[in-house]
């Protein structure tokens, strides 16, 4: 009988201590580190993840290799920048791919997106069915805008595959695809600082907020009027008009730097923007 035998058959307290804190340890253990992936979970991952629909949540380019990113949700920034140069992009951000190969080689995982470097979109993403809308819909999955290309994902441990289920690989897979099927918008709002999520949410303007931003929290102006004054050109998005509210946006440099709320009585007017390239 062992060391911690004995200890325990004479009830040591130091070797009750010792085996409760040998089992804490293996019981906080990610179950993954105690097991490689099984040749069934190889074959579910295939199942479950082939034909799977995401959503770009970053720029993936187009790679001859596959795109290295580690569990924690790192990636070669130097890899993925030198194959956006040279190839371009598979995906922009809210663009739908679809995982069209799942294969496992070593301690590489690797997920092939619109079937690789040489796929892309297929000719029935572009087709429209008449008489369901007045715009039609696309086949499969209208709502959606499809990647142009296609590229492959390692993702790369240390060493071994650990054992994985389907939804643990989605989560794995997060930083670069999201499976809720959320919308372009949706994305790029996750992505601001929380002061301009809070303010689009509240649909109000602060500074510091940029076009696209103001457009998500407040739609398209009434009115736009340029101005520009010692060197320096502003442009104003005036929403509201007399009588009633008058919300002004100042933007400076493509960034808001003023915001003034007031109210126009009967008789007032503001000026709408004259483009200056329009003819008169």
């Amino acid at each position: 009988m062992g060391l911690m035998g004995k200890a325990w058959k004479r009830h040591d307290p130091r070797g009750m201590i010792a085996i409760s804190v040998l089992a804490l340890f293996v019981a906080a253990w990610p179950s993954h580190a105690l097991a490689k992936i099984s040749e069934t979970e190889r074959a579910l991952l295939v199942r479950e993840m082939m034909s799977e629909y995401g959503t770009a949540k970053i720029v993936i380019p187009r790679s001859k290799k596959p795109l290295a990113l580690r569990p924690d949700g790192a990636h070669d920034e130097e890899q993925w920048e030198d194959a956006l140069d040279e190839f371009g992009p598979a995906a922009r951000v809210g663009d739908t791919v679809e995982i069209t190969k799942v294969e496992f080689k070593g301690s590489k995982l690797i997920i092939e997106l619109n079937h690789g470097l040489k796929g892309g979109r297929k000719w029935w993403h572009r087709v429209q069915v008449a008489g369901t809308s007045n715009q039609g819909t696309t086949l499969g999955r209208s709502a959606e805008v499809y990647a142009p290309g296609g590229t492959k994902i390692a993702l790369v441990y240390d060493k071994e595959l650990p054992s994985m289920e389907a939804d643990e690989l989605r989560e794995l897979l997060k930083p670069v695809l999201d499976f809720d099927r959320r919308s372009a918008t949706e994305l790029y709002i996750e992505q601001l600082p929380e002061e301009f999520q809070a303010a689009i949410k509240e649909k109000t303007v602060i500074e510091d907020m940029d076009r696209d931003m103001v457009l998500l929290s407040k739609g398209r102006p009434d009115h736009k009027v340029r101005d520009f004054k010692n060197g320096v050109e502003t442009e104003d998005w005036i929403y509201g008009v007399p009588p009633g509210d008058v919300l002004f946006v100042t933007f400076g440099d493509g960034k808001v730097i003023r915001v003034k709320e007031s109210y126009a009585n009967v008789g007032g007017q503001v000026k709408p923007y004259e483009d200056p390239n329009q003819p008169k």
